[in-house]
């Protein structure tokens, strides 16, 4: 069960990543191509709201060349001058939706994801202090929303699907909320985050 204040909540991710490694099997995608993998960082934002933290998400513009439509974290290809992948995370986060860094304290790393499409994502996860305001770029991100911590870490919602591709089968995780539909690497992303947090 999720602490019941910010203040709460915030100490309890803090200690959880306090000493935390990432040394441990995280939810890989399946039917993964031989080419090189590309570096990319995401973040995964812990909003520390009054009624309860929560995870802030985007859905992408139908019209991107990479997941179009989809439900995602800010995020993005790491580039040759960020100094390292939290930096990636940090420089994504404010040019996809206008988030400064100094509202974000960041915690840890989840494992690696390594995506069917060819990109190895880092997961940055990092506490989001309100009062903030959001500027979404509307060339790459459709909606921003939140949905409800507790609910994503509820195992119950955690759902696998198949999907046929090249003529064999690949297994992602699926994780319905009202009329979103989270799958593929942030659905898996988040149910690594939910591993990590029950351990």
């Amino acid at each position: 069960m999720l602490p019941d204040t910010p203040e709460d909540a915030a100490h309890w991710l803090r200690a959880a990543f306090a000493h935390s490694d990432v040394h441990y099997d995280p939810p890989v995608e399946e039917g993964l191509s031989d080419r090189p993998l590309r570096p990319a960082a995401v973040l995964v934002p812990v909003v520390l709201r009054q009624e309860g933290p929560s995870i802030l998400l985007t859905r992408r513009t139908e019209h991107l060349h990479h997941h179009p439509g989809q439900i995602s974290f800010p995020g993005g290809r790491v580039e040759p001058h960020d100094p390292d992948v939290c930096a990636t995370a940090l420089r994504e986060t404010h040019e996809e939706i206008g988030l400064a860094a100094e509202r974000i304290e960041v915690l840890g790393r989840l494992p690696d994801y390594r995506t069917g499409t060819g990109f190895c994502v880092s997961p940055v996860v990092g506490l989001v202090h309100p009062p903030f305001v959001l500027t979404p770029d509307s060339f790459e991100v459709a909606e921003v929303f939140e949905v409800p911590l507790a609910f994503l870490l509820d195992p119950a919602h955690h759902q696998q699907a198949q999907l046929e591709v090249r003529g064999g089968l690949r297994s992602y995780h699926t994780i319905p909320y009202g009329n979103y539909f989270i799958w593929g690497a942030t659905a898996g992303m988040l149910v690594s985050l939910y591993r990590f947090l029950s351990r």
